[in-house]
């Protein structure tokens, strides 16, 4: 597979700049003719020159062409040979070589190893290691995605797709025969020039339609266009070429956007005009693969100019009217890592693009960034089959019909990369875990139970001993569950939630509190039996012990656990009577659970209320039955902290 994407990934990358003693492979590699460059270094190779700078070299021609099998196999002999005199970035596309081979295993140990050679905040390494999310769990999502590969695809290059007037507009290095045929030296294949294909009513199929904007095409590239809400004006990307390619002062030609405004002719037929480059361009970067907002307010585009985070970002500008931008704005370390960042899709609900910083199954894998409230949330790799070992970008959809496109270098293709479409379907997953709710301790083993609408058990599970569960089959988007947790010694706890309309998780903890605990009035109370006293006395009796020794059971189990004990009386007898007997009552209360080893300062307070605190209308006067009036008999033990 060549790695024509590369072109447009607008930089940056980071080449070994030492020399070898071929000079004529040196010469290939700098002006990124890597195909040519690989086969001249393998000979050196074979002659036995095994340099560190011949191995970086070989590795990297291979690398930038997405050969990873030939890339693997250099880097593995150039970090064996020379581990300590190589920069991290080899340990990196090393790891990285090993995953578009699905070696994950040893994947995962070299980007540890590049981490720890790093020596720095590198996003990359970071995101490879998270405990949250692992490359496990990337494998084990439930597949979303039926993906056809289109009858447009050729052996060579084709990508950049985008929906215009109900068609699409991709590019490809076929049929570029109306302009002077270059090749490019980068992968041996003809420059990318852009076509408008019919999209199937099932929308599952392209065929050929006619070329695109003839009018703004050049000998060169252009790629990667995006349409203003009422399709008047082209974004597309071009090498920095006006008349003739312009180069930087390390000679190397950027990327640019482009804008062109339609005019259509009496026919239907549309022209492109008043080309302009966008001001935030410049020779000495690169600008690129832009997509606007579905208010046509914000323009997002890839960039490696200052102020990038990675090897390439993804920016937006504010679109002013009149040919006015904003100044750009990176859409900073949620979004962009220290790796790449590319080919922004924007709708009203997300943010798609394609990345090599995140945690992913190899190259460039496609992430989901929700859009709540103008704010993206943490991006969410897409899974098989849409996105594989090799790279996977150029992501855009229908977010009504959930049907759209997709590109991928995946080896199962037609040849370098290949157009698919794809039908998304809504999987969702209910994971959560099951803890104390006031010691926030894990609890495993409870009985943890999905019923449906109607209260019908659906599935059943035990909670492991980290306290965690799932269920995952046939769990519906956008439908409303019940979730039950049981557990002995707990007060069994139930949770409605609704699944979102979109794929995902949904988590769900819960929390079971202790069976002698209940939720009462926004209070936490400890249940337990009545405390009975003999008439006009205080002594704790023998019934009453056994009570509060539940008290200090619970306490004993939770030692952060402070409490306050409220005593109170009925209205029969008098006032200050009743008022002191209570208050009498909660201080031998406390003295007695102080007895049993319950350290002082965790009994917030002892008091007595009488008959000021009655839980009926049984007040002085009022005939009440006797169990009226037991009611109002009570003596209370409120938590208050835990």
């Amino acid at each position: 597979m060549k790695r024509t994407i590369t072109i447009l990934v607008l930089l940056a990358i980071q080449m070994a700049h030492s020399q070898t003693k071929n000079k004529t492979a040196d010469a290939l590699f700098d002006k990124m003719y890597y195909i040519d460059a690989a086969k001249s270094y393998e000979m050196s190779i074979n002659n036995g020159d095994i340099s560190k700078e011949i191995l970086q070299r070989a590795g990297d021609a291979y690398y930038f062409n997405t050969q990873m099998e030939n890339a693997s196999k250099y880097y593995k002999k150039l970090l064996a040979d020379y581990p300590t005199e190589v920069s991290a970035e080899y340990y990196f596309r090393y790891a990285q070589s090993l995953q578009g081979i699905q070696n994950y295993e040893l994947a995962k140990k070299w980007m540890k190893n590049f981490s720890e050679k790093q020596k720095s905040s590198d996003s990359r390494g970071q995101n490879f290691s998270l405990k949250t999310v692992t490359l496990e769990d990337i494998k084990k999502l439930k597949p979303q995605f039926l993906l056809e590969n289109l009858e447009i695809n050729s052996a060579y290059s084709d990508m950049g797709p985008m929906f215009y007037k109900g068609d699409l507009v991709y590019s490809t290095t076929v049929d570029s025969s109306f302009l002077k045929t270059n090749k490019y030296g980068w992968n041996d294949q003809p420059y990318l020039n852009m076509q408008l294909g019919k999209i199937s009513p099932q929308q599952t199929n392209v065929s050929f339609k006619e070329r695109f904007g003839k009018e703004i095409t050049t000998q060169y590239h252009e790629a990667c266009v995006a349409f203003s809400p009422d399709e008047q004006t082209i974004y597309f990307t071009r090498n920095n070429y006006n008349g003739k390619l312009k180069r930087d002062s390390k000679g190397v030609n950027n990327l640019k956007i482009y804008s062109a405004t339609a005019v259509e002719s009496d026919n239907g037929s549309v022209k492109w005009e008043n080309v302009k480059e966008l001001p935030f361009n410049s020779d000495n970067y690169s600008v690129g693969q832009p997509t606007v907002s579905k208010d046509g307010k914000r323009l997002y585009f890839v960039s490696d100019m200052p102020g990038t985070i990675g090897s390439a970002d993804i920016f937006v500008v504010d679109i002013l009217g009149k040919d006015q931008y904003s100044n750009p704005r990176n859409l900073g370390e949620k979004i962009n890592t220290s790796g790449r960042e590319m080919f922004p899709y924007i709708t009203d609900k997300a943010l798609y693009f394609a990345s090599d910083g995140f945690l992913g199954l190899g190259g460039l894998d496609v992430f989901e960034s929700r859009l709540n409230n103008e704010v993206f949330d943490e991006p969410v790799n897409l899974g098989a089959p849409l996105n594989s070992s090799m790279d996977d970008f150029g992501y855009i959809v229908n977010e009504d019909t959930n049907k759209g496109f997709v590109c991928s270098n995946r080896k199962t293709g037609k040849g370098d990369d290949d157009i698919y479409s794809f039908e998304r379907s809504c999987v969702q997953s209910i994971n959560g875990y099951v803890f104390d709710a006031i010691s926030n301790k894990n609890i495993a083993g409870a009985i943890v139970t999905l019923k449906n609408n109607e209260n019908q058990k659906l599935q059943e599970t035990v909670s492991r001993i980290d306290g965690k569960f799932e269920f995952e089959e046939n769990i519906d988007c956008k439908t409303p569950y019940t979730i039950e947790a049981a557990k002995d010694n707990f007060t069994t706890s139930t949770k409605a939630i609704v699944t979102p309309e979109n794929s995902g998780i949904t988590e769900v903890p819960i929390g079971l509190d202790p069976a002698l605990i209940e939720r009462k009035d926004g209070l936490l109370k400890i249940k337990i039996g009545i405390i009975f006293f003999d008439l006009n006395k205080s002594e704790v009796r023998y019934d009453a012990a056994i009570e509060l020794n539940k008290v200090v059971l619970l306490m004993t189990q939770y030692p952060t656990v402070v409490i306050k004990i409220e005593s109170h009386t009925d209205s029969r007898a008098d006032d200050q009577y009743n008022l002191d007997l209570s208050d009498r009552r909660a201080k031998a209360t406390r003295d007695y659970i102080i007895s049993q080893g319950i350290a002082p300062e965790r009994i917030e307070s002892a008091i007595g209320y009488g008959e000021t605190q009655l839980v009926n209308n049984c007040s002085n006067g009022v005939p009440c039955t006797e169990a009226q009036h037991q009611m109002n008999r009570r003596s209370e033990f409120i938590i208050t902290k835990m």
